[in-house]
């Protein structure tokens, strides 16, 4: 996100007389502006001055520019013309913390009376002029027809490049879709090389829109790599092509190191021990405090050092802290504690011991600390605050860091280029790269800004020159159709609109655009095809029917042949699974063909046998029925020894030897069984019809058969990008008609005759559910499973549809026995029959209800203490810090409410919901909340 406009946010105020009257004519065709930028104390740069004027000349605008470039003035601006022409301005954001954060600097700006903030679990002067909020919450108010919808003339979407996200950009285009024409749209998104389509299709949706695509940063970024304890430049100069050259020395720093690296012999033994005395010292890092030691004394904090681990993060700041490092003046260290004691003065000392306060704050006054979603929101936002006022000097954090939160730095450090994305260990993106380094070089503070990549063996210089010098960042829709938007979209607009409606998303908009490319693909493919055609066509009689034939026969040869295969590896596995200790048999072919003793028959219920052996040569080992094209029989039979040693060589030698003399010989190579092409009645006659074929005798038959078989595969790639664009075409339409058919068998949309769908009373409920699991959460309420649970147990069973374990698959979780038992039980029941159905419609599955959660929140719901209740969690084994505690407790609480308002709270389960949040409430849950 852009820095909030300060006193050296823009350009310098000298201009040349030729920028005065360029000045001066803005100022007369544009006084709106002109009256905003009077009281700035900076003087705009042209991309924000360019976006203003269109704004006031009432076009809708997507301003598309580097982290720190200022885009925010433009959403700024918005406000002062809504407020200037008595409209509304909403300022959405994706997350609540950017939220918390915009609403302070405008109340700052524009005075509490003013603005309003809405967020999920936080609501405050709602019906002000200006009203910060999340997305979703414009989401659900457009959807719900809110009355707070009135006056709105402008609506700023900062990071609306967020709508990529895979769990929660469909959010962001239906804001877009759903908003009055009369709605000014202001679009802030961080850089894409697709700002021209993005803007094509808000111009399609939108009406008149201007796209402002700024790509240069403000301040200038220097690109490093550390090498042990040298820090070099990524880059000197450029290189014949124009792109930046890699510096020389550094490469050849980092292959020396490389090669000094290589510590250790090959592997060997059953342990996998290294054989062979170490070649060189084993490869360590710099320490993070010699990091931070040589950072500061270049001059380049405050630094933020991205660690991609949670436990990484802690474990850094516990590095510092043991190290004795102390970065802050006892004037720092006083102004810290009057902050930290501000933010966290309504937590009591158990509280804070069980959070560990006193260790996090000791690491505050020397001047480090740690950022990722693990902490307690209160302590993020204490950090956040902290390292912005510059009284921390380094911040050790994960990736969300990056995604929002204005907290700028001299430097950035990255301490690894690989990142764990949830499911697999992944290199990090251009994309991701550039987001993480464009925190470094605060606007008006620093002259430049750095990016130090910490080396370590199998890092290639080439691979950071290239996320460093990437600029290309497609833009790529998440949007789909969901259960929630279907029953809205059927009861707003009927099925039919519903249905047009899709079809204008910025989804279906880049799939036919690949449509088009496709398109041409495949006419190109149809001119070849006819051109083949004519190449293959034959005097004597139809070559395609023959063509045909010859391709029926090669592929029942084929099937014929794998069919044969399959069985006779069949038959060959029953027979190893018959042989016995001392059988001799013969191994008919590879390395070790020839006779051989079986040692351990080496049966395995689970999987085909593995015969130990020990052949002719001495060489013992197991054999499998990869070894056995055909089935093996015992050919004779040597009395063993209860134990042979096969580990010694005189016991191999000896049994070899009993072996040569048993006199039995390895039978020649015989035919294999399971019969051939010859005995099959459908291959017979297809090669009886192809004597028959006329173009059978044709001189030129194998020329012709040459570009028939070109034509048959360019047919199949051709019939293949149909399909592809037949799938593409209306995709979302047909999802969306699928939804439907689920929603009509479920009760929540009554179907008609002529697909005019309306919607019934559990679709209205089902409506007013925005949740991940929103169609579960709304069969449980049509089933009652939850109507008799008390406020702590009815917390314990909703939060199993909003928690999700930090690993695959619903967690194995202690849970309250009696009704939370039997109604998580009702629940998975509901969920395994809608899981049934949505395989059966083709749908995107509802997550499995997850009880991981279940029984810590019970505990809080009925009152116990945060010490009691998160030494039983991690007593459970649970995986969850004191910032996970709250998340899951609030999106627990945020479901909690929604029922309270969809049944009512004179209903039991909303009378249930409303005592619940209530008693969860409290404490550390409620800290933080503007």
């Amino acid at each position: 996100m852009a820095a909030s406009p300060s006193p050296a946010s823009g350009s310098s105020p000298e201009h040349s007389p030729a920028e005065s009257y360029t000045a001066a004519r803005r100022r007369a065709s544009h006084p709106k502006l002109t009256e905003f930028t009077s009281v700035l104390s900076f003087t705009l740069d042209p991309f924000q001055v360019q976006a203003c004027a269109a704004l006031e000349d009432g076009h809708g605008v997507l301003v598309c520019a580097p982290t720190g470039a200022g885009k925010t003035v433009v959403g700024e601006f918005a406000v002062h013309l809504a407020l200037e022409q008595g409209q509304k301005c909403f300022y959405t954001t994706p997350i609540k913390a950017l939220s918390n954060q915009k609403y302070t600097d405008l109340v700052q700006r524009y005075g509490a009376k003013s603005v309003g903030l809405l967020t999920g679990d936080t609501s405050v002067n709602g019906n002000a002029p200006i009203v910060v909020m999340t997305t979703e919450v414009l989401r659900n108010m457009l959807y719900a027809g809110s009355p707070t919808l009135d006056g709105l003339g402008y609506v700023v979407m900062d990071e609306v490049h967020y709508l990529a996200d895979r769990f929660r950009g469909a959010v962001w285009e239906e804001v877009i879709l759903h908003l009055p024409e009369s709605v000014r749209l202001i679009s802030l998104s961080a850089t894409v090389s697709n700002a021209e389509e993005f803007g094509d299709w808000l111009v399609e949706v939108r009406g008149d829109t201007t796209v402002v695509v700024d790509e240069h940063r403000p301040v200038p970024l220097w690109q490093h790599m550390q090498v042990n304890n040298r820090m070099l430049d990524l880059f000197t100069g450029e290189g014949p092509d124009g792109e930046p050259r890699i510096n020389p020395e550094l490469l050849r720093r980092t292959e020396n190191e490389s090669r000094s690296q290589d510590t250790w012999g090959p592997r060997s033994g059953r342990n996998g021990r290294r054989s062979g005395a170490p070649r060189g010292p084993r490869f360590r890092p710099p320490s993070r405090v010699d990091v931070i030691t040589r950072l500061d004394a270049a001059g380049l904090l405050p630094a933020i050092v991205f660690v991609f681990s949670r436990i990484g993060c802690e474990a850094a700041v516990s590095q510092c802290a043991r190290s004795g490092l102390r970065m802050n003046t006892e004037t720092e260290v006083a102004e810290i504690r009057r902050i930290v004691d501000a933010r966290t003065k309504d937590l009591n000392d158990a509280d804070l011991r069980v959070l560990g306060f006193w260790e996090w704050r000791e690491a505050l006054e020397r001047g480090f600390a740690s950022h990722h979603a693990g902490l307690l929101p209160a302590f993020k936002e204490t950090v956040e605050e902290l390292f912005v006022r510059g009284l921390v000097k380094v911040v050790f954090a994960t990736e969300t860091l990056a995604l929002g939160i204005n907290m700028p730095a001299r430097t950035v450090v990255l301490e690894r280029l690989v990142k764990y994305n949830g499911e697999a260990h992944v290199d990090l993106t251009p994309g991701e790269y550039t987001q993480l380094t464009g925190r470094a070089g605060r606007r008006g503070i620093d002259v430049e800004g750095h990016a130090v990549v910490i080396w370590q063996p199998g890092v290639d210089p080439r691979q950071v020159g290239g996320l460093a010098s990437t600029r290309t960042y497609p833009l790529r829709s998440s949007f789909r159709p969901a259960y929630n938007m279907a029953v809205n979209l059927v009861d707003r607009l009927g099925a039919t609109a519903a249905r047009e409606m899709l079809e204008q998303s910025f989804a279906q908009f880049q799939a036919d655009r690949g449509v088009v490319g496709l398109a041409r693909r495949i006419e190109r493919n149809r001119e070849a095809l006819a051109g083949y055609q004519e190449s293959m066509t034959c005097h004597l009689g139809d070559f395609t029917e023959y063509a045909e034939l010859r391709a029926k026969l090669n592929e029942r040869e084929k099937a014929l042949s794998r069919k044969n295969s399959a069985a006779r590896r069949a038959e060959a596995a029953r027979s190893l699974e018959s042989l016995r200790k001392g059988d001799v048999i013969a191994v008919p072919s590879g390395r070790r063909a020839g006779l051989a003793i079986v040692v351990d028959p080496g049966l395995d219920p689970t999987g085909d046998a593995r015969p130990l052996v020990v052949t002719e040569d001495r060489w013992a080992g197991r054999l499998s029925v990869a070894d056995f094209p055909t089935p093996v029989e015992a050919l004779g039979r040597v009395k063993l020894p209860k134990q042979v040693d096969l580990r010694s060589p005189r016991s191999r030698r000896d049994l070899a030897s009993t072996l040569r003399n048993t006199g039995i010989e390895a039978p020649g190579r015989g035919r294999r069984s399971g019969g051939g092409a010859d005995e099959d009645g459908e291959i017979a006659a297809l090669r009886r019809a192809l004597r028959n074929h006329p173009c059978h005798g044709c001189s030129d038959r194998e020329a012709h058969a040459r570009w028939a078989e070109r034509h048959r595969r360019l047919k199949a790639e051709t019939q293949a990008l149909e399909q592809k664009v037949a799938t593409q075409t209306h995709s979302l339409a047909r999802a969306f008609d699928r939804i439907r058919r689920l929603l009509v068998e479920r009760g929540y949309l009554a179907g008609s005759a002529d697909g005019a769908d309306t919607v019934t009373d559990d679709g209205r409920r089902l409506a007013r559910l925005y949740s991940e699991s929103d169609l579960l959460a709304a069969e449980c309420l049509r089933h009652g499973v939850w109507d008799r649970l008390p406020p702590p147990e009815l917390a314990a069973v909703v939060s199993s549809l909003v928690y999700e374990a930090r690993r695959d698959g619903p967690s194995e979780a202690r849970v309250p026995v009696g009704l939370v038992t039997d109604a998580l039980a009702e629940t998975a029941r509901l969920w395994a029959s809608l899981e049934a159905d949505e395989r059966r419609h083709k749908l995107e599955r509802t997550r499995q209800p997850d009880a991981g959660f279940a029984w810590t929140v019970f505990r809080w719901a009925r009152g116990e203490t945060l010490e009691r209740v998160m030494t039983a969690a991690e007593s459970a084994g649970s995986e969850f810090s004191a910032g996970d505690f709250v998340r899951w407790c609030r999106q627990v609480i945020d479901l909690l409410e929604q029922l309270r308002d969809v049944v009512g709270s004179d209903a039991p389960v909303g009378a249930a919901a409303k005592e619940a949040v209530k008693a969860m409430r409290r404490g550390v849950v409620a800290l933080g909340t503007v």
